[in-house]
C-alpha cells in the first residue's frame, strides 16, 4: 500500500482508521505486516519509510557508475538523504500554504525537457528510468515536488536578496559588467581557403568563387546547405553555425561588422590570411538587439454578434460604420458610440502603444499591413468584426533599462546560492523535527 503525501493530521487519522479496520476483522492470532512507518515528524507533516526508501533508490541509481571510494557509507548516505527530505518537506509545506500548484501540462513539459537533455524521447526516457529500477510515476511526482520547491525558493530569494542602485552602477562600470551585459550574436560562416603560397591568379579565382556563392545566397540559396557543401571551416558540417558569441569572442575580422548587421543579413567576401569568408547573422540578443522596441499605436472599432444581433448583421454594421469613417465621419466618435470593446471605446477606440505580438494573430497581421492613417478593411476575429487605423509607429530605446535588468539579474544569481543556504539553515533550525529512524 502506498500512502500519498497528505497533511499529517489526515495521514495519521487514515493510518488509525486502517489499523482499527484490520484489528476488527482479523483473527485473534493473525500475523500483521507493517505497511509503512514514520521516520520523521516535520512540523505539520511526516516523512515515511517508503519515501526514504524511494529517495535512497534514486540516489543509488545516480551513483551506480561512480567509483566505490566516492560513494558514502550506507549510514552517512541515509542521513544525508533524510535531511534532504526534511528540508524538502518544510519547503513543500510552504508551497502548500502559498497555494502553489503545478499543472499536468507544466509537468509534462518539464518531463519532455528532461528527456531532451538526456537526448532521449519521452518513451525512451521512461524505459531508461524503469531499467534503473525506478518508477516513472514516482519520478513524475518527484519532479512535481522539485518544481514546487523551486518556485518557493525563487519567491523567497526575490524578497531576501536586495540589489542597490549603487551595486548595479558599479557593476555596469566594471570590465566584468561590460562583458556580462554585452550583446551576443549567432553567426554562420563559410570559409573558402587560399593556399599559403597562392599567386595572384589563384587568389582571384577563390575570390570569384566566394562572390558566386554570395550571389547564390542573395538569390535565395540556403546558407546551411552551401556551408556543408563548400565550406572548409571547422563548423562546416553544422551548416557553418558558430553558436552564440559576444563581439569580443568573434574573430577580429568579424567583430566590427557583425554588430551592424540585421538578423538574416549576409556579408562577404571578407579576406583574411586563411582565405575568403562569408557570414550570415542568424540571430542576436542583448540590450541593443532587444532593447530597441518597435511599437505601433492603433485604434479600432469592434462590432460583436449578440443574442439580438446575428453574425451577418454584425458584419453589415461594421461595414456600414467603416464606410462612414472613410467618407469623413470622425473615427473616435464612431468608436465611442458603437464599438463593443469596453477597454477602448471611451477613448475613441485607442489601444495605445503596443509592441509587435501584443494582439491576436488576425489583428496583428492587419496592423502590420496597414500604413499610417489608413482605414483597414473589416476583418473577423474570435471577438467579432473589426476595422482599425494605425495612428503612429516608433522605436523606443529601452536598452539602458534592459542592461540594468541584466546587471541586477547577474548580481542576484551571484548571491542566490549563499542566501539560499542561509535561509534553509534558518527554516531547519526553527522547525519542529522528530527523527524516529533506527540506525541502519
Amino acid at each position: 500500500m502506498e500512502i500519498s503525501r497528505l497533511s499529517s493530521t489526515t495521514r495519521i487519522l487514515a493510518g488509525l482508521m486502517l489499523a482499527i479496520a484490520v484489528l476488527a476483522s482479523a483473527p485473534a492470532r493473525a500475523n500483521f505486516q507493517l505497511l509503512d512507518r514514520i521516520v520523521a515528524v516535520v512540523d505539520d507533516d511526516v516523512v515515511l519509510q517508503s519515501e526514504l526508501d524511494q529517495a535512497m533508490r534514486s540516489v543509488k541509481a545516480q551513483l551506480a557508475n561512480a567509483p566505490a571510494n566516492q560513494v558514502p557509507p550506507q549510514d552517512v548516505l541515509q542521513k544525508q538523504v533524510l535531511e534532504h527530505l526534511i528540508v524538502q518537506s518544510l519547503e513543500l509545506q510552504m508551497a502548500d500554504r502559498a497555494g502553489i500548484l503545478i499543472s499536468d501540462e507544466e509537468l509534462n513539459q518539464a518531463m519532455q525537457r528532461i528527456a531532451e537533455q538526456n537526448k532521449l524521447t519521452l518513451p525512451q526516457f521512461q524505459k531508461a528510468i524503469e531499467k534503473d529500477g525506478l518508477s516513472y510515476v514516482e519520478m513524475r511526482d518527484q519532479v512535481r515536488k522539485q518544481m514546487k520547491v523551486s518556485r518557493v525558493q525563487q519567491g523567497v530569494m526575490h524578497n531576501r536578496i536586495k540589489i542597490s542602485d549603487q551595486e548595479i552602477k558599479d557593476f555596469l562600470n566594471s570590465d566584468l559588467g561590460a562583458t556580462a551585459t554585452a550583446d551576443e550574436y549567432r553567426l554562420a560562416h563559410i570559409l573558402l581557403p587560399v593556399p599559403d603560397d597562392a599567386n595572384a591568379e589563384q587568389i582571384a579565382q577563390v575570390r570569384s568563387e566566394a562572390e558566386g556563392l554570395l550571389k547564390q545566397l542573395k538569390d535565395g540559396a540556403d546558407f546551411k546547405t552551401l556551408a556543408i557543401e563548400k565550406s572548409k571551416g571547422q563548423n562546416a558540417l553544422n551548416g557553418g553555425d558558430l553558436g552564440w558569441r559576444k563581439a569580443v569572442q568573434l574573430p577580429t575580422m568579424f567583430s566590427d561588422i557583425v554588430p551592424k548587421m540585421d538578423v538574416g543579413d549576409v556579408r562577404g567576401p571578407i579576406k583574411s590570411a586563411s582565405g575568403f569568408h562569408l557570414i550570415k547573422l542568424l540571430d542576436k540578443r542583448g540590450a541593443q538587439a532587444e532593447g530597441l522596441v518597435k511599437q505601433t499605436r492603433v485604434r479600432q472599432i469592434l462590432i460583436e454578434p449578440t443574442e439580438i444581433r446575428s453574425d451577418q448583421e454584425a458584419l453589415e454594421l461594421a461595414q456600414n460604420l467603416r464606410k462612414q469613417v472613410v467618407n469623413g465621419r470622425d473615427f473616435g466618435e464612431v468608436a465611442r458610440l458603437f464599438s463593443n470593446d469596453p477597454g477602448s471605446a471611451l477613448s475613441g477606440g485607442d489601444l495605445g502603444w503596443n509592441r509587435a505580438g501584443a494582439f491576436a494573430p488576425e489583428f496583428e497581421k492587419m496592423v502590420q499591413k496597414m500604413k499610417i492613417d489608413e482605414i483597414s478593411p473589416v476583418f473577423k476575429t474570435s471577438k467579432g468584426y473589426h476595422f482599425l487605423q494605425v495612428t503612429g509607429r516608433r522605436t523606443e530605446d529601452f536598452s539602458k533599462e534592459y542592461k540594468r535588468n541584466q546587471a541586477e539579474n547577474y548580481l542576484r544569481r551571484q548571491k542566490f546560492d549563499d542566501e539560499l543556504e542561509s535561509w534553509i539553515r534558518e527554516i531547519r533550525d526553527n522547525a519542529y523535527v522528530d527523527i524516529r529512524i533506527q540506525e541502519p
